[in-house]
């Protein structure tokens, strides 16, 4: 049976409490870890925003945010109450006006301390500013910031500098929920804790590699945040740059923060320069009786990207030659986020010349339905001769989860605790960023510099038509579905 060990008690400072991914993420995150005895019976949540709650309307918010993610059978109301009672409300003016005394009044000076930035982006730097002339930061505190960090190198610079001043490098967890996710630790357990596939994972063995995320809805809602940034900022220079990152990063010598990031950075140092030859972005339009991006964004014309297709490739011995295939997208066909590792075919076949080259694929699914197969070649059953086919090997783990571990779905559930913890090996470093802002932004000006306007693909496609032309020796990219 699995331990759940709990952390230390914290105080969690919640900036933007009554915002969307508080609500929805993170304090029902915090109730199941409350639940299951993670998080111990005397932390203290503070929601903090502009709002004029008192304790009672945030913990009501805070209730109903629990009742509509959690099964009701499982959420019993005596500890959805002693939960309730952790929570306090205090309104705040960012810009460092009001509030930040009372604040202040609620931080015990003995317990660690974690200041969770759910918030525009633009008032990330006010926030720091005021939380270090509060003098709220003590040698155990920490930090938490949500994507996207940065627009740019230079703003992704800028945000280090601010952070540097108040906070030390071990304090500050820029965090990327992909990253928490089972399937994506799995991998890494996949790779390193079985001997079985770390000696075929080079371009000895593996023929391409292809990252996949790819999402059904559009923008809605999201329309002054998304035009001033598109797919590439918001999708490639964050979430798939780190699945990219875990699939091709050399074995570090420890499983321990830095030397796990130390791998990771190498991998992003050594990406080869994309030239217009090597991707294609697009835009979706009416389609499936959907609206169309300018609809949704109610603009009149934008070149706004929500569909990237890039080829890329890791200049190094283990990658040479084998590209890496990456793909993005909104209002696509399905909901879907996997990483397809395509191993070569067989040098030689022995069931005849016209049987076609048949390849091996590890996929790794990350939404829906998270789990890792492998594509095997077998023989069909039954008589006639030896016919091949191609089946799964499903290589789930979710079966055999027990109901503790079951519980712990939400990549926010892992991360959260993590802060607590202090562990930050599935946080992105400083150069870490600043290495995926320089290659993403040379990518942008090359689109600049090339005057391209994206493709217009109908909604409810597997996007624009031209992404095919990536796909070199008659490689293609695999089916989007759920």
């Amino acid at each position: 049976m699995p331990k759940i060990i709990p952390v230390e008690t914290f105080d969690l400072v919640l900036f933007g409490a009554t915002g969307d991914l508080a609500r929805r993420e993170i304090i029902p995150s915090l109730f199941s870890g409350f639940r299951i005895g993670q998080v111990p019976p005397d932390f203290r949540l503070i929601g903090v925003s502009r709002s004029q709650l008192s304790d009672s309307d945030f913990r009501k918010l805070a209730q109903t945010a629990i009742l509509e993610t959690h099964d009701k059978s499982v959420t019993d109301e005596v500890c959805l109450e002693a939960f309730l009672q952790r929570l306090c409300f205090s309104p705040c003016d960012a810009s460092g006006g009001a509030g930040w005394e009372q604040l202040a009044t609620w931080l015990r000076p003995d317990v660690i301390r974690a200041f969770y930035l759910s918030v525009s982006p633009v008032i990330f730097e006010p926030i720091v500013i005021a939380i270090s002339a509060a003098d709220l930061v003590h040698e155990d505190s920490r930090i938490v910031i949500e994507k996207p960090f940065g627009q740019d190198l230079e703003s992704a610079q800028r945000l280090n500098h601010i952070l540097k001043q108040t906070f030390n490098e071990s304090q500050i967890y820029r965090i990327d929920h992909y990253l928490g996710k089972e399937t994506v630790q799995n991998l890494m357990a996949l790779r390193f804790a079985n001997i079985l596939f770390e000696p075929l994972w080079n371009s000895q063995h593996v023929d391409h590699v292809q990252i996949t995320v790819s999402e059904s809805i559009g923008i809605k809602g999201r329309q002054g945040y998304y035009d001033n940034v598109g797919a590439m900022r918001d999708m490639v220079q964050n979430h798939i740059m780190q699945l990219l990152c875990l699939v091709a990063m050399e074995p570090p010598a420890t499983f321990e923060p830095n030397a796990v990031r130390d791998e990771k950075v190498k991998v992003i140092r050594a990406l080869q320069d994309v030239t217009a030859d090597d991707f294609i972005c697009g835009q979706y339009g009416e389609g499936s009786g959907e609206a169309g991006y300018l609809t949704d964004s109610r603009l009149d014309r934008s070149t706004t990207e929500t569909f990237v297709a890039l080829r890329c490739r890791v200049g190094n011995w283990r990658w040479a030659r084998t590209p890496f295939y990456i793909r993005t997208g909104k209002r696509l066909r399905a909901r879907m986020s996997e990483i397809s590792v395509v191993f070569k075919s067989p040098p030689h076949s022995i069931f005849g010349q016209h049987e076609r080259r048949r390849n091996n694929v590890l996929t790794i699914r990350l939404q829906p339905n998270e789990g890792i197969t492998m594509q095997v070649t077998i023989k069909e059953p039954g008589l006639g001769g030896m016919r091949l086919a191609e089946v799964p090997l499903d290589m789930s783990f979710a079966d055999s989860l027990t109901p503790e571990i079951g519980a712990l779905k939400n990549a926010y559930e892992r991360l959260i605790m993590d802060v607590i913890r202090g562990n930050q090996t599935l946080f992105m470093r400083n150069d870490e960023v600043e290495a995926a802002w320089e290659w993403t932004d040379r990518i942008l000006s090359a689109w600049e510099s090339e005057g391209r306007r994206p493709e217009i693909y109908p909604a409810g496609s597997d996007g624009p038509a031209a992404a095919g032309a990536l796909m070199e020796f008659g490689r293609q990219w695999r089916s989007i579905q759920e």
